[in-house]
């Protein structure tokens, strides 16, 4: 439903030609809305194959002789019963790279998994919200969309390679790979990463959300420089390094909470980004948006947000997502 549709419509933003292959009913998502369809399957054509039929099969075996890739976002027992891997399609083209998108591997079991499900189950829920409070989950989905974007990575070292094989990418591998620090703390000197307030940093001090006067502010300081022009701003005077700040995590917090408190998230960020402060006033998605039209394009009669990936001298041809079957 997401990671998949991401992954191969960001390669069709960078100017790959990518055929949906569909059931004759459709793909799930066309049922959830036209706007949710179109903002993961801008670019591309749509094919209708009935891949349980042998015709269904001879016409993906003509698909894969003239392709690069063939991604799939089934469940393991699904790819393996139609044939969706490299071992058994190898035959048509031995360069053809095949790239499975699974919750667990492709070996892995057919366990259902969506991005909440993995989050839960890779410890990303538990390290976030606050610790007064229960474990949540970010207002996006963010295991499927880091997913569709490694398993689209795979996909091109490959072909950058020169070789055909099988990529395998689960969903849980890519979150437990992001936990990158976190899960390294811990197997090497057994220290449990917890939730802090603020979703703190688990290393920089102060770094981490902070209510103001009006609004929430996020600012994040590392460097001792970034701390200087900060401290300036903000009258204090005091724990100049990086190692002072953090030995110190609540002493430096409560001098930061004060000296917030005096003013408004918005004047504090107009305050500090001119002094090379990373910070930034909590924005709903409507203010974000409104204040980066140049995040927002068009394609067909859909307003949806650009490719995050900008190349000189090209510009993606944001067209609608296909109709059922549109291969035009």
């Amino acid at each position: 439903m997401l990671a998949g549709p991401y992954a191969t419509m960001t390669l069709a933003d960078l100017g790959a030609e990518v055929i949906k292959i569909e059931p004759a009913t459709g793909e799930i998502s066309r049922q959830v809305s036209d706007s949710y369809f179109q903002s993961l399957n801008r670019g591309k054509r749509s094919v209708c194959l009935d891949l349980n039929s042998e015709d269904g099969q001879r016409k993906l075996g003509e698909l894969v002789s003239g392709a690069h890739a063939l991604l799939v976002n089934l469940k393991p027992s699904a790819i393996h019963r139609l044939g969706l891997t490299y071992e058994n399609l190898h035959r048509f083209n031995e360069q053809i790279v095949c790239v499975a998108i699974t919750g667990y591997g492709l070996h892995g079991g057919d366990d259902p998994a969506f991005d909440y499900v993995i989050q839960a189950a890779t410890g990303v829920a538990a390290l976030t919200g606050d610790p007064s409070g229960p474990p949540t989950l970010p207002g996006y989905s963010s295991a499927d969309n880091s997913t569709g974007l490694t398993a689209a990575l795979g996909l091109l070292a490959m072909i950058v390679g020169g070789r055909g094989g099988q990529v395998d990418v689960s969903l849980r591998d890519v979150m437990l790979s992001q936990l990158n620090y976190h899960a390294a703390t811990y197997l090497n000197t057994g220290v449990e990463p917890v939730r802090r307030p603020g979703g703190a940093h688990a290393y920089y001090v102060p770094a981490q959300m902070f209510p103001t006067a009006d609004g929430h502010l996020a600012i994040f300081i590392t460097h001792d420089s970034f701390w200087r022009a900060f401290a300036g701003e903000a009258s204090i005077d005091s724990f100049a390094t990086m190692a002072e700040r953090a030995a110190h995590r609540d002493e430096v917090l409560g001098l930061v909470t004060a000296a917030l408190a005096t003013d408004s998230a918005a004047n504090w960020e107009k305050r500090l980004k001119p002094l090379g402060i990373p910070v930034a006033a909590v924005r709903t998605m409507p203010e974000a948006l409104e204040e980066t039209p140049s995040a927002i394009v068009e394609s067909g009669d859909f307003r949806t947000v650009r490719c995050p990936i900008g190349i000189d001298g090209y510009t993606p041809d944001y067209r609608s997502a296909p109709a059922l079957g549109e291969m035009s």
